[in-house]
This record gives C-alpha cells, sequence and structure tokens, in this order.
C-alpha cells in the first residue's frame, strides 16, 4: 500500500477474494459456445484463444518465480544479497489481478474494435510495426510517466507501494495500484491498437507482444543476471536498446536512476543512467554460488508437495499439508514432476536465510515419504544422502542437519552409517534430535507430573523419556515390552516409568504409530504433544 493511498488504489473486484476470476466466466461461457456452435467459416479462433493466452501469462509468470527463488537460494549471479520479508510476500500474491484486468481488455475488445476479429495466423507486417511502436512511442511515454511517478505527489500516493519491495522479485514487476495499470495497459496497447487499426494485427504478433512485455517485466526484477556479457560484446549497441536485472535493480534502490522501461537509451539520452551500472553488472555476473554455514537435508513429502515448496505456489508454501481443490485439475504437472525427479535424481537448492552472518540453506532430497518405507529403496535413498554430504564438504559447510526421514534408524542409524564410512569428514553431521527434545520438553505444560508415553520408540523418544525422569515427571506406557525397553534404556531411573492401565492421562507424548483407534479412546481435553516429523493425523 502506498504511504498516502490515492483514488483507484484498491482493484475493483477485491471484495471477491479467491473468487475473483468467476468475472471471466461470460467471456469464457462466450467464446467457447461461439467456437463450437458455429462453421468452420464463422467460428473467430483467435477470440476463443484468448483463454490460452491468460493461462499462458500465468504459467509463464510461476516459471519465472519458481526459476528466480531457485537462483537466488543457490546465489550464483544473485544481484542483492537481502531476503524476501514476509511482508513483501504477502503484499506480493495478488500479482494475478493485472493478467485479469488485461483479460477483460483483451475480450472486451476482441468483440468490439475494428479489426480484431478473425485474426490470421502471422501477418510479418505486423510484428514489424509492433517492435516500431513500442521502441518508439511506447518507451519514450513510459520513461516521461515513470519520472512523473517519482515526484512526491504521485509517489507518495501510488508508486511508492511498487517500491516498498527493495528486494525484487519477477511478480514485482506488477505489483501496482489499479489507478497505475490502467496507465500501463494504455501504453502497452498503443502497439497493438496500431496493428489493429492497419489490419496487420495476428495472432502471433498480439501473442508475442504480450508475451515479450511479461518476459521483460520479469526478468528485470528477478534479482539475478542471467544477460552473458558476450551479448554485448558482440553487438555493443545493444546496450541502449535491452536492460539487465542489475540495471533495473539499482531503479529500486537509488529510486532517481534508470527510469527506462527496456531500453534504457532514455535514460542515457536525459543522463538519468546510474554511473554504477556497469559495475554492478559485472559483479553479479562473477558472483558465484553461496556456501552456507549451516545446511538442512530435507526430502519431499507427496507428489503435491512440490506445490508447498518456495519454489512453488507462496499460497501453499505457508500451509503445509494441506490441500486445494485446483491440485487436482493439476496432475499432469504432478505426474511430470514425479517423471522428472525419477529421471534427473539430483538433491536441488529449496531455499535460504540468513540471521546477521549465519548463513542457512535447505537441500531436498527427490524422494517421496512412501520410498522411505521400502527396503530396497534404502540404498538409492543412502547414495543421494551420501552424495549430498560430501558436496556439502566439497563447498566448505560446516553443520549437516538430516530433516524428516533422512535420519531414520533402519535407513543410516541417524546419520551414523555416513560418519563411519568417511571418518575424516570436517563437516558435522546432526539428526536434529537434540533440538526435538528441546521443543517437545518446553512444549509440556508447567506442573505436569505425568505423561503417556505412545507411538514408535525413537531416538528421540527415549531421549524425552530421559529428561522428563530426570525433572521427575512420571513416564507412563501401556504396553509391557515397551515398558521393559524404557527402563533398560534408563538403567538406574526405573522409578521414574510407569506401565499404565488405563488411558486416562492429561498428557501424551505421541509419535509415529499412534492408531486412530487411540485416539479416539483419549479422554476430552487431552494435550497431545508430538516428537515425531510427523505429527499424527488430527481426527475428529
Amino acid at each position: 500500500m502506498a504511504s498516502v493511498p490515492g483514488i483507484l488504489t484498491e482493484w475493483p473486484w477485491k471484495p471477491l477474494g479467491s473468487l475473483k476470476y468467476v468475472i471471466l466466466a461470460p467471456w469464457i461461457i462466450h467464446s467457447t459456445w461461439l467456437f463450437v456452435a458455429n462453421d468452420a467459416k464463422e467460428r473467430d479462433v483467435s477470440y476463443f484463444l484468448l483463454l490460452g493466452v491468460v493461462l499462458w501469462r500465468i504459467i509463464h509468470n510461476q516459471i519465472w518465480i519458481s526459476l528466480s527463488r531457485y537462483r537466488t537460494a543457490k546465489g550464483n549471479g544473485r544481484i542483492l544479497d537481502r531476503g524476501l520479508e514476509f511482508e513483501q510476500v504477502d503484499r506480493e500474491n495478488n500479482w494475478d489481478d493485472q493478467i485479469l484486468f488485461n483479460a477483460l481488455l483483451f475480450y472486451t475488445g476482441s468483440r468490439h474494435l475494428p479489426g480484431a476479429q478473425k485474426l490470421p495466423l502471422w501477418r510479418a507486417h505486423g510484428v514489424l510495426l509492433s517492435i516500431v511502436l513500442h521502441a518508439g512511442p511506447v518507451e519514450f511515454l513510459y520513461y516521461w510517466f515513470h519520472r512523473a511517478l517519482h515526484h512526491h505527489y504521485l509517489y507518495s500516493r501510488y508508486h511508492s507501494h511498487h517500491h516498498s519491495s527493495i528486494v525484487t522479485q519477477p511478480i514485482t514487476s506488477v505489483i501496482h495500484p489499479f489507478a497505475e495499470h490502467v496507465v500501463y495497459s494504455a501504453l502497452f496497447f498503443i502497439p497493438i491498437l496500431g496493428t489493429m487499426l492497419t489490419r496487420t494485427l495476428s495472432v502471433v504478433s498480439f501473442t508475442a507482444y504480450i508475451t515479450y512485455i511479461d518476459f521483460m517485466n520479469n526478468m528485470g526484477h528477478c534479482n539475478f543476471e542471467l544477460i552473458p556479457n558476450w551479448l554485448f560484446s558482440l553487438f555493443p549497441p545493444l546496450k541502449y536498446f535491452m536492460y539487465t536485472p542489475s540495471y533495473h535493480s539499482l531503479h529500486h534502490t537509488q529510486f532517481r536512476t534508470n527510469y527506462s522501461l527496456f531500453m534504457p537509451i532514455y535514460d542515457y539520452i536525459y543522463e538519468t543512467m546510474d554511473k554504477s551500472s556497469d559495475a554492478l553488472y559485472e559483479t553479479s555476473l562473477k558472483r558465484e554460488e553461496e556456501t552456507p554455514d549451516v545446511l538442512h537435508l530435507t526430502h519431499l513429502t507427496t507428489p503435491e508437495s512440490i506445490y508447498h515448496l518456495p519454489l512453488g505456489f507462496a499460497s501453499l508454501a505457508s500451509r503445509p499439508h494441506t490441500s486445494k481443490w485446483y491440485l487436482w485439475l493439476m496432475w499432469p504437472v504432478t505426474l511430470w514432476s514425479m517423471i522428472l525427479t525419477w529421471i534427473y535424481g539430483r538433491t536441488f537448492v529449496v531455499e535460504r536465510q540468513r540471521f546477521d552472518n549465519l548463513r542457512l540453506q535447505t537441500w531436498a532430497i527427490p524422494k517421496y515419504n512412501l520410498q522411505y518405507y521400502l527396503q530396497w529403496q534404502n540404498e538409492a535413498i543412502n547414495s543421494l544422502i551420501e552424495e549430498a554430504i560430501i558436496q556439502a564438504e566439497e563447498k566448505g559447510v560446516k553443520v549437516l542437519c538430516l530433516g524428516l526421514l533422512n535420519q531414520g534408524e533402519e535407513l543410516n542409524r541417524y546419520g551414523g552409517l555416513y560418519v563411519h564410512r568417511h571418518p575424516h569428514l570436517k563437516i558435522r553431521v546432526v539428526d536434529g534430535s537434540s533440538l526435538a527434545v528441546a521443543i517437545t520438553l518446553n512444549t509440556i505444560p508447567k506442573g505436569t507430573t505425568q505423561v503417556l508415553l505412545r507411538g514408535n520408540l525413537t531416538k528421540v523418544a527415549y531421549a524425552v523419556a530421559f529428561a522428563l525422569c530426570q525433572k521427575g515427571i512420571q513416564v507412563a506406557t501401556l504396553h509391557h515390552d515397551e515398558y521393559l525397553k524404557l527402563a533398560k534404556s534408563l538403567s538406574g531411573m526405573e522409578s521414574g516409568l510407569l506401565l499404565a492401565k488405563s488411558y486416562a492421562h492429561e498428557v501424551w507424548l505421541v509419535g509415529d504409530g499412534l492408531s486412530e483407534e487411540e485416539q479416539l479412546r483419549a479422554p476430552k481435553g487431552t494435550l497431545f504433544v508430538p516428537f515425531s516429523q510427523f505429527p499424527p493425523k488430527k481426527i475428529a
């Protein structure tokens, strides 16, 4: 939100929330009906294909989002080291509003503007005219409109909303108040209207121009440099006609330079180019992959978990272990991702964090929960984990923490297998059990005198039981064999153990192996404290 929001700041369909796409329904139904009802000669294929353009724009933007987050997590070519704030992620979650707005304009124009019906697939003159109109009027008018937006009156009411994001990501490019998008759409429609009026508009020129706008917008805000130096060496004048991500990044850090849209020529003409543009470009290109101090090695959980990663959908990444109805419609993408992980089969970077001078990264093994319970998959999984440890060792990582099922006792003895195989490792391989024990203990309410331990007895379970007995809290179990195992492990502290005869305990420590039947036998108001990687599913 701008510091002093002006009129037409909010999108008209904001009250609809996630149902906003319903405003396209009449157009989609109408275009589909005409395509099906009319014969081949009367069909307006270009009108029907507008839905494809809308879907392509959404997919194109999402590709850039995932690519940018992956590359900035790795670190090579990264421009700014700062991470994204949660507030920015939430603020930029409505990036599809501009696609929705443009779609309404596309559908309306396709039905009511002359020269917009029954477009041919290709017209060379229309492509050339689009290039000329963009390089001339669009770039020139945008430059001066952008400079006007930086006047304190317009900046405080509108453009400051966009500049709230110092560290940019691709979709930052379209995070503007509604009023700004009205002007931007008018500018970007100049080539489309020009080719329409001259009867040279085609499906290719229209789609290519819209894709060009999205591509350049996303690239300019991706926060990693990807334009190779040889391109400018081969054709030096190109620097006047194509900006780079580092070039536009300076506009978000310096504010009063590099105003151009995609072609820096007007910054050169009007002397508003930042003098450090070339230096930042060279520095960003030379930046190598970041070496973290601490590495968390996790894995995929379900086929749909790819969407919950930070590389996927931000709205889902904040709600793990939840499913949405539209994910069922994406089963072809889900299937393709499963095939890709099976073929590619390599550990990949998921995200990075930074706490002062401590650098952290999360890597993921391309294996799913189900595969960890298949004995014949153990060798393949251990091989991937071992490769990741060796790679981290070569990078100079100090600590590697095995996450989720990567630390299984039967799989690798909580990571001890790799330390035994490579006794000279400098990297410290940990399983996070100490942290899990501390979290579990701190979750138990103060004043508790007795807890019921349910679930499989793991390293964490034994450690929690030991710590509770030391604190004078009695640990109860329902099965005699579990009682004997605990008594053997906690030799000399048997007084802290109890073989219970009922489920009547106010606090339960629960892990893998807890059945739904046992949950239903818990008294009303029982507090469940999980100590496993995956908490038991809540039942009604």
